[in-house]
């Protein structure tokens, strides 16, 4: 299928999706369009006992999109630069060392502690699969998705210091997350991990993320300094645009953490010291409102394919049941990864009460999980732990997101 008629569809049924959940159901974005998706899916599949065309053509359509490369490779360094760039950066600032704990030591916690339980749950349900490949699921399960928590947090009404807190932490435990995950990666490709050095996987992790975390910098003091000197909107939102786009190639040249950078560089775009010395008013009203449309834009198209990417997978009961199951480790995983951070810090930063409740479900999962199990292979169970986390997906992103407006307020009064 040829390109241009496989995004001409993509944007399409976004533009078609957005406009029903808009008009009639008035859900937020990332909410209706997953459900919305989901129906028109479960449709498809519905008319396909009588003629299987539509079928055919839809499941023609996501197979020949590489989710994988799509998402990780072009579409999240414009995601997560677009969030970087909207979010309050003195609140963030203040927050610093509770979301950097959160997205290191938490991610990590997280990872064993979803990672072992699984391995337990499977070894019950008759699945014999290797702990090293248990601990890849937790590594790709555990990073909350900026795009999903963005996309709802902005109707939620959360506190802004909170509100901080929750988007910081998933700026950047993503980029944490997937570095953890290609970290586990290298080791299970290596006989289980019996034939990689220690000295070689922390040098990876270090590359990677303080690697990542320079370049982004680096990127945003270059980009800042082009916008000071000159006044023209519209050539200072295509620095901005080159910034996203040179700084992937760097980052995936060097084996950098793209996440990573593409987050520095946009908090650094975006804070207000940079803002007021760099951007004239209209500018600032430019480059804003390009951003947002270009955030909008791939959200859409990512939680259309979010949706219909159940055309193409293996349901078997065994795998349903163990993603059933997992749901409840996942939840009681971040709990306990947010336990010690929240403890620490909580009296000297003032936390809103029953912030770990409130993060913990608030913690919502997407496409960057979704994306890291396609790349899993088979000798790594990729059909079981695609189910799983697809599951968890829908799950995080359906009841999660629909009730977490109704936990905030229940528990902040």
């Amino acid at each position: 299928m040829d390109y241009f008629i496989i995004i001409t569809s993509l944007v399409f049924l976004s533009a078609a999706f957005g406009y029903i959940n808009v008009r009639f159901l008035k859900l937020p974005n990332t909410i209706g369009l997953m459900l919305i998706t989901l129906v028109f899916t479960l449709v498809v599949l519905g008319i396909a006992t009588i003629d299987k065309t539509l079928l055919l053509a839809e499941r023609q359509l996501i197979t020949e999109i590489d989710f994988e490369t799509v998402l990780l490779d072009i579409m999240l360094s414009f995601m997560l630069f677009a969030g970087a760039l909207h979010t309050n950066f003195e609140q963030l600032k203040i927050q610093r060392w509770p979301v950097l704990v959160f997205a290191t030591v938490g991610t990590l916690l997280s990872t064993f502690l979803i990672g072992s339980l699984v391995y337990g749950v499977l070894m019950l349900l008759g699945l014999s699969v290797d702990y090293v490949y248990c601990l890849l699921f937790g590594a790709l399960i555990s990073p909350t998705d900026p795009i999903a928590v963005l996309g709802i947090l902005k109707k939620v009404g959360v506190p802004k210091d909170l509100e901080a807190k929750i988007v910081g932490e998933s700026l950047f435990n993503d980029g944490v997350g997937v570095v953890v995950f290609l970290t586990i990666f290298e080791i299970a490709n290596v006989s289980g991990g019996g034939g990689i050095e220690v000295s070689a996987v922390v040098e990876l992790f270090i590359r990677e993320v303080i690697g990542g975390i320079v370049l982004g910098l680096l990127l945003g003091y270059g980009t800042y300094r082009l916008m000071r000197s000159i006044d023209d909107y519209d050539v200072e939102v295509i620095i901005t645009l080159a910034t996203v786009m040179v700084g992937t190639v760097i980052a995936q040249k060097f084996h950098l953490s793209a996440p990573l950078a593409m987050v520095t560089a946009g908090l650094v775009v975006g804070n207000d010291t940079v803002r007021g010395s760099a951007m004239s008013e209209i500018t600032e009203n430019y480059v804003d409102k390009f951003w947002e449309l270009v955030d909008i834009l791939l959200n859409t198209i990512l939680f259309v394919l979010i949706g219909m990417e159940m055309l193409v997978l293996e349901f078997q009961w065994t795998y349903i049941f163990a993603g059933l199951l997992t749901i409840p480790i996942a939840l009681i995983s971040r709990y306990i990864s947010l336990y010690g951070p929240i403890s620490l810090f909580e009296k000297r930063l003032d936390f809103v009460p029953k912030t770990n409740k409130i993060m913990t479900w608030g913690g919502l999962r997407g496409g960057i999980s979704i994306a890291l199990a396609l790349s899993l292979t088979s000798e790594m169970h990729r059909e079981l732990f695609l189910v799983i986390t697809y599951m968890l997906v829908v799950f995080s992103i359906l009841v999660q997101g629909l009730s977490l407006s109704v936990l905030v307020k229940r528990l902040i009064k």
